[in-house]
């Protein structure tokens, strides 16, 4: 059976909404320092791939991230790469570490292949962005989320997101760029 790659479309000026998941629906990202984790790998990857984020929310099993690449010649499939590899790496090694106990769990065999995964398998979800009307309500829509699953009653109370900032009632753990006036409804 031949697998189907989905397409990822790298035009220059797009925005991207990123959504990705944890392995099984486990939910890793319930630990502070999973969070912490991924913030710094996000923080790393911003800088050495010349990407914006400018919102964002860490839910406890799955992720969503609003990026721009700042060149007009990029490949989002890379940014999600640069992500989500450094954060794998470190969570399996401190599961073995740890937790072995879920070593199990976390480990897929394909043929003579044995792998351990964080993240589910693929790339998830990646919507191009393109005009300012739609980058709001994917705003909204992101930051929304731990209200929608009750975690929080207000999207800025929920630590692991850019709400706080965009409602200006406090800093947020990985603080967003700056979201240009021509995107702004």
């Amino acid at each position: 059976m031949k697998h189907r790659h989905r397409r990822n479309y790298n035009d220059p000026g797009h925005a991207h909404e990123l959504t990705f998941s944890c392995y099984q629906g486990f939910q890793f990202l319930k630990a502070e320092r999973t969070c912490c984790w991924l913030a710094a790998a996000i923080r790393d990857a911003r800088q050495e791939l010349g990407f914006d984020v400018w919102a964002y929310v860490f839910m406890p099993e799955h992720v969503h991230l609003l990026v721009q690449p700042r060149e007009d010649v990029y490949d989002i499939a890379e940014i999600r790469k640069a992500i989500k590899s450094p954060v794998a790496m470190k969570a399996i090694a401190y599961i073995e570490e740890h937790l072995p106990e879920w070593l199990p769990r976390i480990t897929r065999r394909r043929g003579r292949k044995c792998e351990r995964l964080f993240w589910q398998s693929g790339g998830g979800y990646d919507r191009n962005i393109v005009k300012a009307s739609t980058l709001s309500t994917v705003i909204d829509y992101i930051h929304a989320n731990p209200v929608r699953r009750r975690l929080a009653e207000r999207p800025w109370e929920w630590r692991w997101s850019s709400a706080a900032h965009f409602y200006g009632v406090g800093v947020s753990p990985l603080q967003p760029d700056p979201v240009p006036p021509d995107w702004t409804a």
